[in-house]
């Protein structure tokens, strides 16, 4: 079994841009911390612009650790480029409204810190 954040990142890095705003609901609310600064928007449309804006480069959201409580879903990352360069980690958490669709999103996202030591063996561990 999968989590929705899991999916939303799959979809992400596959290019299928509408298909994984598709799993936001209309409203979204969103906070990216980024070192450029906050983007905090809200809406799929918003969403869809930010992700369809970004520089194309082969990025990939490598999934280090998934955990799920209830209504909320979590997940640490690495975030690649090319299939090799390591860009920087993420945390990411997502609420899970009553229609299945991910409402509220916030991600820190960090080019010099890695939250796992970097000799961790439990690369894709889920809770």
């Amino acid at each position: 079994m999968t989590h929705l954040i899991e999916d939303y990142y799959a979809t992400v890095d596959s290019g299928r841009l509408q298909d994984a705003t598709a799993l936001l609901a209309e409203g979204v609310e969103f906070a990216m911390v980024l070192p450029t600064g906050i983007n905090r928007d809200h809406g799929r449309a918003a969403m869809f612009d930010y992700l369809s804006g970004r520089p194309k480069v082969n990025r990939k959201h490598r999934l280090l650790r998934v955990a799920a409580d209830g209504d909320m879903q979590f997940a640490h990352g690495a975030v690649t480029e090319n299939d090799s360069v390591t860009t920087g980690w993420f945390v990411a958490a997502m609420h899970i409204g009553a229609d299945g669709r991910i409402d509220r999103y916030q991600v820190c996202f960090s080019t010099d810190f890695a939250l796992l030591p970097e000799q961790s063996s439990n690369e894709g561990a889920r809770a």
